[in-house]
Order: structure tokens, then sequence, then C-alpha cells
């Protein structure tokens, strides 16, 4: 099975994640878990739970024997083991989650439908590993120009090349509906869809921009292909959609949020 797009740039170190999109993941994962509704006494698997954003806020609700997570980056893996040392942190990927049948009362997947190869096998496989009445939730960026820092960069790339592959153009589940009709075709029942919004602060233009030099994801894996000179085009013309911020500014993220419940 091949990977999705993009999937081969996560595997890198979870500080490098986090300097990137771990300071908008990280502020997700709380309202993302609210909107969910997790319970105290319930136990959770963390689908795709990269170096553990997620992962903390459900130690910290449920406590760490209730959580379980998986990864198909060794590197995240290593570094989420590493932080919720008392969490079972497993290598795999949600089309293949490496857990046994009817185990958690709660699937999450956050800010992972747009790297799974096989969106419809992996919410098969969310089914599979919950019990019945478990409930699967999964939310991801509105590229369409929710998700502020994503929407500005390939809107630079576009001004300079336009047949570049935005994301917004060649990944599903950012628009309105689709992760609830995933989870309505895979037989989750009462599918609720919402959208969350959170912001972060960067304290200058060169801290947002170093993001993208560490290659993750389909943004910085485009920005480091780039030869010096179109790189630095890129540069100047995401500063102009940025309104050229000469000091801290911040950008806001809406993200598509989605749930649903087998029945009992």
């Amino acid at each position: 099975m091949e990977p999705a797009p993009g999937a081969s740039s996560f595997q890198t170190s979870g500080d490098a994640y986090d300097r990137f999109m771990g300071r908008y993941s990280r502020p997700l994962a709380r309202p993302f878990v609210d909107a969910v509704g997790i319970a105290e006494g319930q136990t959770v698997l963390d689908v795709g739970c990269g170096p553990g954003a997620l992962t903390g806020v459900l130690v910290e609700r449920l406590g760490a024997a209730a959580v379980s997570a998986c990864d198909p980056s060794e590197p995240f893996v290593a570094d989420c083991a590493a932080r919720h040392p008392d969490v079972d942190v497993r290598l795999g990927r949600a089309e293949d989650i490496p857990f046994e049948d009817d185990s958690f009362d709660v699937a999450l997947a956050q800010l992972v439908l747009h790297f799974v190869s096989d969106p419809e096998r992996a919410a098969r496989e969310f089914r599979r590993v919950l019990r019945p009445g478990g409930v699967a939730g999964a939310c991801v960026w509105d590229f369409s120009g929710g998700m502020q820092l994503l929407r500005a960069f390939w809107d630079a790339v576009l001004s300079i090349d336009p047949n570049a592959e935005d994301e917004s153009r060649t990944m599903r589940f950012g628009g309105v509906g689709e992760i609830a009709e995933l989870l309505a075709e895979a037989g989750f029942d009462d599918v609720v869809e919402t959208t969350l919004t959170v912001s972060t602060t960067y304290a200058d233009f060169d801290e947002l921009w170093t993001g993208f030099l560490l290659g993750i994801g389909p943004a910085g894996t485009h920005c480091v292909s780039l030869s010096e000179v179109d790189r630095a085009r890129l540069r100047a013309a995401l500063v102009d959609r940025l309104g050229a911020p000469s000091g801290s500014f911040s950008l806001s993220a809406s993200a598509r949020c989605a749930s649903g419940r087998l029945p009992d």
C-alpha cells in the first residue's frame, strides 16, 4: 500500500514537528476531545498520534492506563512513548491498526486523514477496534482558507507557479461534510460535524519561515525542494501575503471535525 502524498515527510523528530505544526496541534487537541465527548472510565486510541499532542491531553483527562496510540513514523512513536512512558504506543498505520478487535470505547484521529492512503479502510479499522456503541472522531485542517498559515503559503506558491500541487487541490476531507460522509458510510450513526478554531503567535516572520525549512508535510517538502533563488522568491511572496509583519503576529487555524457512534 503506497503512502498518501506527504506522509513520508513525517519521518522526523517530534521537536521538529512541534516547531512547525505542533504549535497548532497542541491547542487543537483540547477542543477536539471536548467535541467528541470523552468521559471518565473510557479507553481511547489515538490513531496517527505523531509525537503525542493529543495523547497528552487524553492522559490528562483519563490517565495513561486508559490511553493507547499508534503512528506509522518510527521517530514519532519513539518520541510519543518517551513523552508518555505509561501509554501503550505502537508502530502502525490507520489502515492496519495494531490493536485487537473490540478494544476501545473511542478512536480518535487528529490531523491524520489527509495522509491516509485508504481512508475507507481506515474507517473500517476504527470500527473493528471499537466496542459496540464506541465512538470514532477525526479532524483535519480546512485548507481552503481556514488554516491561515498553509493557505497563505500555497497562495504564495501559486503566485509563482500556478501549476503547483496546492494541498486544497490534492487532499480530501478539508470540505464540509467529507469526514461525516466517511464515518456514515463505514456504519457509524449519529454523526455530528463541527468546526474547531485555534491560533498561535509568532515572534516574527523568521520564526514562521524556519518551520517550512524543516521539510515537514507537503508545504515543507515543497519549500525545501526549491532552488535557493526560487525559495527566496517564495519567501518574499509569503511575506507579502501575510502583510509584511515587522514584529510578532498571530495566525488562526480552523479544522473540520466529525464524530459518530457505532450501534450497540
